[in-house]
């Protein structure tokens, strides 16, 4: 039976489907006006969906606009632009489905603990029956331990017992959404975690939404589910979600001793640290240095905590930077793709380490964003994904694609679809378990979720049952194997061999202004790679990943395919993979334009990104071959010679170059395919 055709037609790419969530903030901004004239922008679009009964934490530095936020959910204040729902109705103004506890209580001083919480009570419920309101006040002054306090006015009780009785009191009218402003903040240390242990009480026993601000990394854990870092203002944004998969009820100590713990707290740390940096560098003007025949010499540079980030800090370590005179670089770890995109396109980065489809995606414009040109010199590494799925689910007898499709496609009571996590919608990650997906029948945007998600915490989000799987890179797949919560049920090995997986990006205004700076950047980092796949060298580099500073993992984690054989996590003996991580070996470095060619169809196919009707020019002017030949000949690498033959990946389709758009036709499984023609000298981009 022949395949049918799929039909390109030229349409705007079609928005995704909402899920229904108890409380979203959709895409927020908050604008100040000054008394100058002047504007102070302190929320920066942001997006947050939340469900019934989930505990979210707020935490960034000062001045980030948490409280802010917070007060817009409350109904205090209102956004510049987008809005907050709660239960399908817009926020508008403050209401009794809303109650707030503030850091400095609120008590009215001329009322006792009683007649604080029963004036709240009685104009909320007044429709209610007296003793059925004061067996509400009763109820909730037990709640909080405060029976004996009962006819005591605030200037009687302690800051705990204060806080309680705000507690109480906005428990009291059973609003639908709690909010708490740094509500134990003010505290010592034994009120606050007698405080602390009553709160997660009480929000489990009632199932209480709530979102809470907090400076305190350890509350944050013990009470959320999840917790929403916020970089800093202004413009302050969402920086990174973790998710905490830890079950309720919950203890202090089984919190404390959870094998997740030190890693989120771990990576909160480096969050906040590195916003940090972030404001030191921004409150002085950096200015860039020239010396040895260089534009610059200080360089920030991005990457993800991945293993195949090794030749960014082997070229810092082993000095290869400094060799061609880049003697002042940063690597910036960064705590996700969407990070690193932002970090290249705002000017903060100078370059990057970057999923291989993101320089293409950002120069043809994607998620509607305007075109951004970018250049790509170099491969920095090719393989190194895997695709893992629930130890339950190959428990269950899953143990092909095939078994993944019925067990997918099965009837289910509970009518739940199967989640899988990716790290960037430009990734290959995405790219390849879409393309493994269709290639076995499933859909990957109708028959299952797709959710992003930052590569260390995948395995987090694993264990919580958030998600059934997932493809990322490692160390994270090992991880699940080692802690028995995953099975890799196919490596890219397995679906594409030697298909590129980071590259350097870097925008092309940038690399007009520095070519001899670029220059040299290609050179320190070809010589690094070389270095990276000398296997005499991995015990020495696996050291240096392991340091937080870098992945931060441990080596029984990290060893799998970097040093030592591949498990796979399904009980037989681990597979000697050579090329699972590769990055310079069978001229791994040469940036392909066909390979990029096969990119832009994916892109494409998935409605990510527009395919180029002018892809032949697309790709000349992303791919600085001049560049990766002039460096390769200063350092006497190997130069090749362009190749342009069709290839196939595991299923045996062939792509042919010399007809792209005849290729995507061919799937039945895909988008509608959006074909746009990029006038690149028409985008205007200006370097800091």
């Amino acid at each position: 039976m022949s395949t049918p055709l799929r039909k390109v037609i030229l349409v705007p790419h079609s928005p995704e489907i909402s899920m229904s969530f108890f409380v979203e903030v959709d895409h927020v901004d908050r604008i100040f006006e000054l008394s100058n004239g002047g504007q102070y922008i302190a929320l920066k679009n942001i997006e947050l969906k939340m469900q019934q009964g989930e505990f979210v934490s707020l935490v960034g530095h000062s001045g980030c606009g948490k409280s802010t936020l917070l007060n817009i959910m409350a109904g205090l204040d209102r956004p510049t632009n987008g809005g907050v729902v709660l239960e399908g109705r817009e926020v508008t103004q403050p209401g009794p489905d809303r109650m707030v506890v503030f850091q400095n209580y609120s008590l009215l001083p001329w009322l006792t603990v009683y007649q604080n919480i029963e004036l709240a009570v009685n104009k909320v419920m007044d429709t209610l029956p007296v003793a059925e309101r004061q067996s509400i006040i009763d109820h909730h002054i037990d709640l909080v331990g405060l029976r004996n306090a009962i006819h005591k006015k605030p200037n009687e009780l302690s800051g705990g017992m204060k806080q309680r009785v705000a507690i109480a009191r906005a428990l009291a009218i059973r609003p639908k959404l709690l909010l708490l402003d740094e509500p134990f903040g003010a505290l010592d240390a034994l009120t606050r975690g007698n405080l602390q242990d009553q709160l997660m009480r009480i929000c489990e026993e009632s199932k209480i939404t709530c979102v809470m601000v907090t400076h305190d990394v350890d509350e944050a854990l013990l009470l959320s589910d999840r917790i929403v870092m916020m970089t800093n203002g202004p413009e302050a944004q969402i920086g990174q979600i973790l998710e905490v998969p830890m079950h309720h009820p919950r203890h202090r100590l089984e919190v404390v001793n959870h094998p997740s713990y030190y890693t989120l707290r771990n990576e909160m740390i480096y969050f906040l640290n590195q916003q940090k940096r972030e404001k030191k560098r921004k409150s002085k003007k950096v200015v860039a240095i020239a010396r040895h025949g260089l534009e610059k010499v200080n360089l920030n540079i991005g990457f993800v905590p991945l293993t195949d980030c090794a030749p960014l800090m082997v070229a810092k370590e082993m000095g290869f930077f400094a060799k061609h005179g880049l003697e002042e670089v940063t690597l910036s770890r960064e705590p996700s793709w969407k990070a690193v995109l932002e970090g290249v396109a705002s000017n903060r980065l100078d370059a990057a380490q970057m999923v291989a489809g993101m320089p293409l995606a950002m120069t043809v414009g994607f998620n509607n964003n305007d075109p951004l040109p970018m250049v790509i010199s170099l491969v920095l590494s090719r393989n190194g994904n895997a695709i893992t799925l629930d130890k339950d689910i190959y428990d269950q007898g899953v143990r092909s694609l095939e078994d993944f499709a019925a067990l997918v496609k099965q009837p289910s009571d509970e009518s739940k679809s199967r989640t899988l996590g990716i790290v960037h919608a430009t990734s290959m990650h995405n790219l390849m378990l879409r393309y493994w997906l269709a290639s076995g029948g499933i859909d990957p945007d109708q028959d299952v979720n797709l959710a992003v998600i930052p590569p260390a915490q995948m395995v987090a989000n694993l264990q919580s049952n958030n998600i059934d799987g997932y493809c990322a890179g490692e160390p994270w797949n090992s991880r699940a194997v080692h802690e028995g919560l995953g099975v890799v049920m196919a490596t890219d090995l397995d679906i594409w061999a030697g298909h590129p997986e980071k590259v350097l990006g870097v925008r092309e205004d940038w690399v007009h202004q520095h070519p001899q700076t670029n220059l040299a950047l290609v050179k320190a980092l070809m010589e690094a790679c070389e270095y990276c796949d000398d296997r005499r060298n991995r015990e020495e580099i696996l050291e240096l990943l392991c340091k937080p500073e870098y992945v931060g993992s441990t080596p029984e984690y990290t060893r799998p395919g970097f040093i030592d054989a591949y498990n796979y996590g399904k009980g037989e003996v681990p597979r000697s993979l050579l090329r699972f991580n590769q990055f310079y070996v069978d001229l791994s470095n040469y940036p392909k334009k066909i390979e990029s060619l096969w990119i832009l169809t994916q892109l494409a196919r998935w409605g990510i990104a527009p395919f180029p009707k002018n892809w032949i020019e697309v790709l000349e002017r992303t791919h600085r071959l001049d560049v990766y030949r002039e460096a390769a000949q200063e350092l006497d690498f190997p130069i090749p010679e362009p190749d342009r033959q069709p290839f196939a990946l595991f299923d045996e389709v062939i792509f042919n170059p010399d007809d792209p758009l005849a290729y995507l036709n061919q799937f039945a499984i895909a988008h509608p395919i959006q074909v746009k023609e990029i006038n690149l000298d028409s985008i205007t981009t200006v370097a800091a």
